[in-house]
């Protein structure tokens, strides 16, 4: 009998298995180590949210399995939200489905659409779930630019040529995590005109609608005319709404995908917990204050993290949208690779950061870095990096300097 299972087989170890043990070992010794890597937002939810939860969760009948595609009344908010900021009219009984997260709602729709050998055309990098489940799915992933310009477009017609199978599924993200790469309409059109001649499926990521540091919003694929015919989309509140652990997205478009997604998930679940939906219906009903709250905070420390990291010696393009910054590895400290130099970090500097190739090979000469500590640690994490950067990884031992007296 073999030791593993086949599922398990095709799944690698995830990177972060690399990394926790490492800061858990300095935590345990009482290093402080100023936690960039994983995207968990440190923000607190909304009071008017919160205050919602508590009060619905007070009527025993809450208590009861709620409605595994989401109560109607947090469906209707959904297609409300599309249509205020995208312009987009959706059937909130046909074309909205609440999902776990948006983690959970791509698993889910993988799990609906993908025959074992199916081919899907992702980014690399991406976010892991983009991948590997499809993978877990029994499909087969062509790896695709992340940047959305002319060679996107140049390997996409490349990819539909030459796979056999012909692809069944585009994966796009944008606001894109880990590059921060935001796309334009225009991209947009011309992606949804080369998928519908060929008859290919778009699942389109749009988990950072709502965190965004220019005048430019990004937009959704779903307002380009006829995109509904083949294009779902992925949103969440983890982000816009500081929600993380609640565990409340959706997916949202053509119907034929979500009738497919809303009958996988009827069959694995029965919808979130009612009270969270009830609270999440009405923070998409409620005021956007919060919103543009939440977004000039991930702002001011984007331009904490580029002005102190650059003093220390580490030049961090300024991402245009997201709360993550993805950072070339510096030179010195190249042939390392991405883990081997995240682990540098933690030991040297006690900073956390994502190494890149979590997010796919091509990513292996980056680290991501989240903005989820304020601006205060994020000026510690510079004093240190740079402390290290000038013993050039040699001698001179930060975690030694941040334990407690």
């Amino acid at each position: 009998m073999s030791n593993e299972f086949h599922n398990i087989k095709r799944l690698p170890p995830y990177v972060f298995e690399h990394i926790n043990p490492i800061k858990a070992r300095a935590r345990a010794a009482g290093v402080d180590i100023i936690d960039l890597g994983m995207g968990n937002p440190d923000l607190p939810t909304p009071a008017h949210i919160v205050e919602k939860l508590a009060e619905t969760v007070k009527d025993p009948r809450t208590h009861r399995y709620s409605a595994s595609k989401g109560i109607p009344g947090l469906r209707k908010a959904q297609a409300s939200y599309y249509g205020r900021r995208f312009g987009v009219k959706l059937n909130p009984d046909t074309q909205v489905v609440a999902t776990l997260g948006s983690k959970e709602g791509f698993a889910n729709m993988a799990q609906a659409i993908c025959a074992p050998g199916d081919v899907v055309l992702v980014p690399n990098p991406t976010y892991p779930i983009h991948s590997f489940g499809f993978i877990m799915s029994g499909g087969v992933v062509r790896s695709m630019p992340a940047e959305p310009n002319d060679e996107f477009f140049r390997v996409l017609d490349r990819a539909v040529r030459h796979s056999i199978p012909k692809p069944i599924a585009l994966i796009l993200n944008y606001p894109s995590n880990p590059t921060a790469y935001v796309a334009d309409l225009e991209f947009y059109r011309e992606v949804v005109k080369y998928c519908r001649t060929h008859e290919i499926f778009i699942l389109s990521d749009l988990a950072y609608s709502e965190v965004y540091f220019d005048d430019n919003p990004p937009p959704s694929i779903l307002q380009v005319p006829k995109a509904l015919d083949i294009c779902v989309e992925f949103t969440s509140m983890s982000k816009t709404f500081s929600m993380p652990g609640w565990r409340m997205g959706f997916a949202v478009g053509n119907e034929r995908l979500i009738s497919a997604l809303a009958r996988v998930k009827s069959y694995l679940d029965y919808g979130a917990f009612t009270p969270i939906q009830v609270a999440a219906a009405a923070a998409l009903n409620g005021p956007d204050k919060c919103i543009s709250d939440v977004r000039q905070v991930y702002k001011s420390r984007r331009d904490v993290l580029v002005e102190s990291f650059g003093r220390a010696g580490w030049d961090v393009p300024a991402p245009p949208a997201t709360m993550f910054a993805w950072v070339p590895i510096p030179d010195r400290f190249a042939h390392l690779g991405s883990l081997e130099f995240s682990k540098q970090l933690i030991e040297e500097a006690a900073v956390a950061v994502a190494p890149g190739v979590g997010f796919g090979e091509y990513g292996d000469s980056y680290v991501r870095i989240a903005l989820v500590e304020n601006e205060q640690r994020i000026r510690q994490a510079a004093r240190n990096l740079k402390r290290f950067f000038a013993s050039s990884g040699v001698g001179g031992n930060v975690v030694a300097m941040n334990k407690p007296k």
